[in-house]
């Protein structure tokens, strides 16, 4: 068994999860080639009478990059069909989805990859589904999150599981570098697609891996992913403390109102006497249980959001 794959079964171990199916997200990548080669090899070798479940692949073609898109599709299509893998392909047109003024290109493509995997997982009964991030994929979110403005939760970067309709979302490779991915496909003479819009440096996230992670790690900090790696496990760590607290005040002070589009009801006198910090993690808990966007909330935001909260709470004059 190639090191990668011993990695992986000690990252996510077969037994939790060879009697089911689950899911993996197959852009074609090298993150994601990998991590579907190297579950196939983990449940090819468990002979154990438990190993009854499947793997499935789902693979969504944006529609953003023309041929090449396309050939990505018929890349991941044979890749499956070579591998005996069943594969859901999905077409969205990305580009004719963008509102006026609202959301970039980046986040209604990352929305749609989301519900064509939620959807995807329930057609065919996946318990898990499994997207292939990286640990140099979290460090570069959390970058971003310092930059844009966070609150501790944004600080603890990507969630190593959350729920995703009935199933459940898994990143088994946080652990690992995009080195190691490389690595290990080039060991086992892997072939993978190369998405040529991740050099495009009008994105944000690729300013950050080709321009200011390097220089960063050139000019400061040589071991820079690691550092913000590092903040990221100290700040979830701080976070679940935080969330033990806030769980009891968002049951007495929050309700949500019935009528679709009123939102979440909180009662500013619960929160007048309650330390900033603790106010702030309760709106971005309320934020995201609503689904609402948080493209445009930064520290400033939740901070000043948390003022107006507890300020309507006191008593006028």
């Amino acid at each position: 068994m190639h090191p990668f794959e011993k990695k992986l079964a000690l990252a996510w171990p077969p037994p939790q999860w060879c009697d089911v199916t689950v899911l993996v997200a197959l852009s074609g990548g090298a993150d994601s080639v990998a991590l579907l080669r190297a579950m196939a090899a983990l449940r090819t070798a468990d002979t154990s009478p438990q190993c009854v479940g499947a793997l499935c692949a789902a693979h969504l073609n944006h529609r953003l990059r023309g041929e090449e898109a396309d050939a990505d599709e018929r890349f991941v299509a044979e890749l499956c069909r070579r591998w005996d893998i069943p594969c859901e392909v999905g077409h969205a047109d990305v580009a004719a989805e963008l509102p006026p003024g609202g959301a970039g290109l980046e986040t209604v493509a990352r929305n749609a990859r989301y519900q064509f995997l939620e959807s995807a997982a329930a057609r065919c009964g996946a318990r898990y589904v499994a997207v292939a991030h990286t640990a140099d994929d979290q460090a570069e979110t959390i970058l971003h999150r310092i930059l844009r403005g966070t609150a501790v939760a944004g600080l603890s970067g990507m969630p190593r599981a959350r729920p995703l309709g009935h199933a459940g979302l898994l990143r088994p490779l946080l652990d690992f570098r995009r080195s190691e991915v490389l690595a290990y496909l080039s060991d086992i003479g892997q072939p993978f697609r190369t998405d040529r819009t991740n050099a495009d440096l009008r994105f944000t996230r690729n300013r950050l891996r080709h321009e200011l992670l390097p220089h960063l790690a050139r000019e400061y900090n040589p071991n820079v992913v690691e550092a913000l790696l590092r903040l990221g496990r100290l700040a979830d760590e701080a976070r679940q403390w935080m969330q033990q607290q806030v769980e009891p005040l968002r049951e007495a002070g929050c309700r949500a109102i019935e009528r679709p589009g009123r939102g979440v009801h909180v009662d500013p006198r619960r929160l007048e006497s309650e330390p900033a910090a603790l106010v702030r993690e309760l709106l971005v808990n309320v934020w995201r249980r609503q689904g609402w966007p948080m493209q445009q909330m930064g520290f400033e935001q939740w901070d000043l959001l948390a003022d107006l909260a507890r300020a309507a709470g006191k008593p006028s004059g």
